[in-house]
């Protein structure tokens, strides 16, 4: 019997539960419940769903960047160059995001509840200045960064729900909507650029993200003359 609880109480058991029941199952009721407590109990500490959320978001990120402040080789290395160092924290990112059953969708449109968050960006956005770029175009490449590998991880949850690790992906995980084979099949011949593009954009998706991550460093480069 829990006899208190806390915030980070209930965003623990909240994560626990979205790998079960995804976004749409997960209820306040549904999370006492796992608590043992009564729902009301929760009110206490968030008003409502969206407040959970922010959050269970912000647990999700300090977990993520919890290396960076390890000494190596958790760490920042010494001689990271700034395209290594923006192409790590999104592939750090992606790999946080896709742990959580969607995870993207919790993560994406919410607001940070503390300041934990600070720390990780900084050293970011400081280690870009140190090579060259404003403020404001170290803010921006982040940003763009951000939010195509948010973006992507929405849609590779559609392709495969369950959460964890990509490299351990078992092939029965693919949402049988996405199988490339039915869909070709039923665009035919008429529209094979159609068909090509599904395969780019829903088959190799670890391929699909180191390229188009590849494009968006390389696009960050061309503007910013660095």
């Amino acid at each position: 019997m829990v006899s208190r609880i806390d915030r980070k109480l209930v965003a623990d058991a909240a994560l626990r539960l979205l790998n079960e029941v995804g976004l749409e199952g997960l209820t306040l009721r549904r999370i006492a419940k796992e608590l043992n407590v009564q729902a009301p109990a929760l009110y206490w500490h968030f008003k409502n769903k969206q407040e959970l959320l922010d959050e269970m978001a912000t647990e999700m990120l300090r977990r993520m960047t919890a290396p960076l402040s390890e000494p190596e080789p958790g760490g920042r290395r010494p001689d990271e160059t700034w395209q290594d160092a923006l192409s790590d924290a999104c592939r750090t990112l992606r790999r946080g995001l896709l742990g959580y059953r969607d995870g993207g969708k919790v993560f994406s449109g919410t607001r940070m509840t503390d300041e934990s968050y600070a720390m990780p960006l900084d050293a970011l956005l400081r280690l870009l200045t140190k090579a060259g770029f404003s403020a404001y175009q170290a803010a921006r490449a982040w940003w763009t960064a951000y939010n195509f590998t948010v973006g992507v991880v929405i849609e590779e949850q559609s392709v495969y729900p369950e959460p964890g690790d990509p490299a351990e992906r078992r092939p029965e995980s693919r949402d049988p909507a996405y199988d490339l084979a039915s869909r070709s099949q039923r665009l035919g011949e008429e529209y094979p650029l159609a068909v090509s593009a599904g395969d780019e954009m829903f088959g190799d998706l670890e391929r699909s993200f180191e390229e188009g991550l590849r494009i968006i460093v390389a696009g960050v480069a061309a503007t910013t003359g660095r």
